[in-house]
């Protein structure tokens, strides 16, 4: 099939939810007003809290939003044929993750930029609150673990990567200063954009030199040896102030981001690939090699971040709540950021299925695997000369994917010679997609512990003291390194994938509570119907890799406690997010029965909320 009509038709369906369904939320549900003053001004601080223009935030939002879920969730889905995650991919993003991440945005707006379970503690109770603190940091390591090894899979002996990669991290800081530091009292964005694209070109092409020069042995690592750098990195970005690395590193690989998704688009526009794969595979009943599972209910825990991503309210209700300078922008952020990551994951399966399927399945499951299913690599030998990396058996998706846009790329008129160059520069974007969720992500997760450690000594709870900030960092790096140390894509992507989607459930039943009580319940459809669908399709999910990938480990000798360790989180996760979702369910009744809520005394009173009634600020549609 020709994917040119199909491309055409996402575009079409994203521009009408955008326009009609977002303006519905942002200006009827939460009456957002540039009048109320926004938590970046109210608690400015010059570290976490940071007024940023709206492309600024909106690069740090999308890239730290944008991880591995919408490039190797759409790529290994791509086993049941095109057409199941296709329509996940648009149905699920406009009507449960667009919605999921502008409505805890904008939850945490008016909740001084605070973390989901401090809202799940206002709006639903502070038992259910200290539950979903629990939860949600148990879940948030996980997703680094599953993000990470990605990145560990994609750039082990890549000297090139390796290279590449790095050289990002001084790039931003120089930026950072520039941005922030450069102009007392204004933020600088032109000089410091055209400098961070120059230096981006100049480092993929510098790659290539070093790779081929008599140092690339520095640079070539194995698995844990990344995942030691991956840790490093991780703390230095959680630690340091937001405006030094994390938010112009963010910035910067958006425009790498955007870009590659603007070339990929008009890639697919003037290429228009034949889609290999059919609609349906055999697979869709289970038995597949890359997922084992069937179609329900695998497809909507192996397909996260691009429909809906737990993992995006904890960005939503973390760092970019504390870098939003009007409230209006919460809606371009917000819903706008999940639209473009969507459009990712679109691009990504089209990448995937214009691929011979006998390379997909070469690249994504062992040797031993693919020499039992009785099929050929097409053109994968070709790749690998003109890589210059051995591609077969590099499973994971990250692979795959590089090359699925590289050969999008390389069907452009002149543009064959330079496959070696296109394939590492898209295992530069999918890295530079993961990193900048790690980052944020860790970040996120220091809030978290310190809310939580802040419980048992006061101190420890304030993000702006270093001893805080050190000791909870570790505490987390420390976490979700052992579990890549120990563990496989086969194993951990499971975990994520159920973790995150569950999470997505609790976050959407806590903005449903915050809707009734704030007598907008009327508009709370909007949010509980994808709860409780998320809900009931990820709890399959996680009950099914218990029965047939964890707990088998258990059991199985040296792999014992790997195994007990992720049945233990998948079973906590499991009835934490059941407990959290109806604890905010009851909460509902009891709010629309008259039961004053927990948050009774903001209703007149929102921190930083003109205490006026306007209308809307801008129609809905």
């Amino acid at each position: 099939m020709n994917t040119l009509p199909l491309l055409l038709i996402v575009l079409g369906i994203f521009t009408v939810a955008y326009r009609y369904y977002s303006a519905l939320l942002a200006a009827r549900a939460f009456m957002l007003d540039d009048r109320n003053i926004t938590p970046a001004h109210r608690f400015k601080d010059g570290h976490n809290y940071v007024p940023s223009p709206k492309w600024v935030a909106f690069g740090h939002h999308f890239a730290a939003i944008a991880g591995a879920g919408p490039l190797v969730g759409p790529t290994l889905a791509a086993q049941f044929g095109f057409a199941p995650g296709l329509i996940w991919l648009v149905a699920g993003s406009v009507l449960a993750g667009c919605v999921q991440d502008l409505t805890v945005l904008i939850g945490s707006l008016r909740h001084d930029g605070k973390s989901l379970p401090y809202i799940v503690q206002r709006e639903v109770g502070p038992v259910t609150g200290l539950l979903a603190m629990i939860a949600v940091l148990l879940i948030l390591i996980v997703a680094m673990a599953g993000l990470a090894i990605i990145v560990v899979n994609a750039l082990s002996q890549s000297a090139w990567g390796i290279f590449t990669i790095g050289l990002t991290i001084p790039i931003a800081m120089i930026m950072g200063v520039w941005m922030f530091r450069g102009n007392t009292g204004k933020v600088t964005v032109l000089g410091p954009s055209v400098f961070g694209v120059l230096m981006i070109v100049a480092a993929l092409i510098g790659g290539h030199w070093f790779a081929d020069s008599s140092f690339a042995h520095l640079l070539l690592f194995n698995g844990h040896q990344i995942v030691m750098l991956l840790c490093a990195y991780g703390f230095l970005a959680s630690v340091l102030p937001v405006w030094l690395l994390l938010e112009p590193r963010d910035y910067l690989s958006t425009y790498v981001k955007l870009g590659t998704l603007a070339a990929l688009i008009i890639g697919v526009l003037v290429v228009h690939p034949q889609l290999q794969f059919p609609a349906f595979t055999q697979y869709v009943h289970g038995g597949g090699p890359v997922i084992p599972g069937k179609l329900f209910p695998f497809l909507f825990v192996t397909i996260a971040c691009g429909a809906i991503s737990g993992f995006h309210s904890l960005v939503a209700s973390g760092t970019t709540p504390k870098l939003i300078d009007k409230e209006t922008d919460a809606r371009f952020i917000g819903y706008g950021a999940m639209l473009a990551e969507s459009l990712v994951g679109v691009l990504a399966l089209i990448a995937a299925c214009s691929m011979m399927p006998g390379d997909y399945f070469a690249i994504n499951v062992p040797p031993a695997v693919f020499a039992k299913l009785g099929m050929h690599a097409v053109n994968l030998p070709e790749f690998s000369r003109e890589v210059g990396e051995q591609l077969a058996g590099r499973t994971g998706g990250a692979v795959s994917l590089a090359i699925g846009i590289a050969q999008i790329f390389r069907n452009l008129p002149g543009m064959k010679a330079l496959t070696g160059y296109w394939y590492h520069y898209a295992i530069m974007f999918e890295a530079l997609f993961i990193l900048t969720t790690i980052d944020a992500g860790t970040r996120v997760a220091r809030y978290v512990m310190q809310e939580l450690m802040g419980k048992l000594y006061k101190p420890l709870g304030r993000s702006n003291w270093l001893p805080s900030n050190l000791l909870a960092t570790g505490i987390v790096v420390v976490s979700w390194g052992y579990l890549i140390w120990g563990g496989t894509i086969a194993t951990i992507w499971p975990l994520f994938g159920t973790a995150n989607q569950l999470l997505a459930s609790i976050a959407l039943a806590t903005m449903t509570t915050y809707l009734v009580n704030h007598k907008k319940a009327v508009y709370g459809w909007c949010t509980l119907v994808p709860a409780l669908f998320v809900l009931v399709t990820t709890v399959s999910a996680g009950y099914l890799s218990i029965q047939n990938v964890f707990w088998p480990m258990s059991q199985h000798p040296g792999t014992e406690l790997q195994g007990w360790i992720e049945t233990s989180l998948m079973v906590i996760f499991i009835v934490g997010a059941i407990v959290i979702v109806g604890s905010a369910l009851l909460r509902c009744l009891k709010t629309l029965r008259g039961v004053p809520p927990p948050s009774v005394e903001s209703l007149t009173n929102e921190p930083g909320k003109v205490q006026l009634e306007p209308a809307a600020p801008y129609r809905c549609c």
